[in-house]
């Protein structure tokens, strides 16, 4: 198995958490809830910190798939999510990882800890991005794989005049 920190991403439509591994790739532990900024994209700024902070060795996405593995609205914003920031932390690889029901199983283990509804807003995200990067860990220590799949890393386009014409 590779050794290195992993950072799991919980891609939420207000908030993004962060998990991260220990160096041997073994144990997912909460880092911080991030705001979802759609206009300026602080915090694919932040992760990116994140990600030179702690040498980071790759990023798992979680790509949340409905019951029937088929992929909707919420599975296409994650993956323009993971396609941007493949770009914006270049060389460092992003991988997507299904995170089918992790953010309900987040929500009943806090629960189940005590935490009441309104102090879960706070931390769920997190919690969900743990449960990604835990699953991610574990996919690969059983098959000796990195897991998921791995986002090219393609730059975002540029807006194009009207001089040059329509954009294809």
């Amino acid at each position: 198995m590779r050794t290195g920190i992993r950072l799991g991403v919980d891609v939420g439509s207000v908030r993004v958490g962060l998990a991260a591994s220990d160096p041997a790739g073994i144990l997912a532990t909460p880092v911080q809830t991030l705001d979802r900024d759609l206009k300026s994209g602080a915090d694919q700024g932040a992760i990116a910190a994140v990600v030179l902070e702690r040498d980071v060795l790759e990023v798992v996405v979680g790509l949340p798939r409905s019951l029937s593995g088929g992929e909707g609205p919420a599975a296409a914003g994650a993956r323009v999510y993971a396609t941007t920031l493949a770009a914006r932390i270049s060389p460092t690889p992003v991988r997507l990882v299904d995170e089918r029901l992790t953010t309900i199983d987040a929500h009943r283990q806090l629960r189940d800890s005590g935490l009441s509804g309104r102090s879960q807003r706070a931390v769920v995200d997190q919690a969900a991005a743990v449960l990604i990067l835990q699953a991610a860990l574990d996919a690969e220590k059983s098959s000796g794989l990195p897991p998921g799949e791995l986002v090219a890393r393609r730059k975002p386009r540029a807006p194009r005049t009207k001089a040059e014409g329509p954009q294809r």
